[in-house]
């Protein structure tokens, strides 16, 4: 039997209205991971969907960058140790917080959909809550890479152009 994973989304913004099949490309992003990376046990995620003020603050609270970015991750385990929901027994991953304003000048900027740059943020995050770190640079940053693409490629959303330099 397949483990239960529940990615809860939120939108809470209301400059851009969120493509149909939006949800589910997120979700199956997150479960993409996780199968990867032969995740254990049931697992929740949070995905919330914001403006570029919201995700502004947010940076500005959490990491002290004056400015808005276009994913922000927040890691609930340390070390593959991870909190329990004592309701349903699930692992909680973390929360990641996407701002669809950036993601649609990003998806322009970098000339493809809209759904393969929501599938990469999705993905980088779901990667930093399960412990990667590409701000180090060098090897790690290249790891990440490579894992963030091997899933999207699963996902038939394959990397058009070079790698790109995240806005963080």
């Amino acid at each position: 039997m397949k483990d239960k994973i529940k990615v809860i989304i939120t939108n809470d913004q209301f400059s851009i209205k969120i493509p149909a099949g939006m949800r589910m490309l997120i979700r199956r992003c997150c479960n993409a991971v996780l199968v990867n990376e032969k995740f254990k046990g049931p697992a929740e995620i949070s995905v919330t969907i914001v403006d570029d003020e919201q995700i502004h603050q947010l940076n500005l609270k959490h990491r002290n960058i004056d400015r808005p970015t276009d994913v922000l991750s927040f890691p609930l385990g340390v070390d593959g140790v991870y909190d329990i929901n004592n309701d349903t027994g699930a692992q909680l991953l973390g929360d990641i917080v996407i701002s669809i304003e950036t993601a649609v000048r990003q998806a322009e900027l970098y000339g493809h959909s809209l759904n393969r740059e929501i599938a990469f943020l999705t993905v980088h995050s779901m990667l930093h809550l399960l412990g990667y770190d590409h701000e180090p640079g060098g090897l790690e940053l290249v790891r990440m890479r490579e894992k963030e693409e091997a899933v999207l490629t699963q996902l038939g959303l394959v990397r058009s152009g070079s790698y790109y330099t995240m806005n963080e």
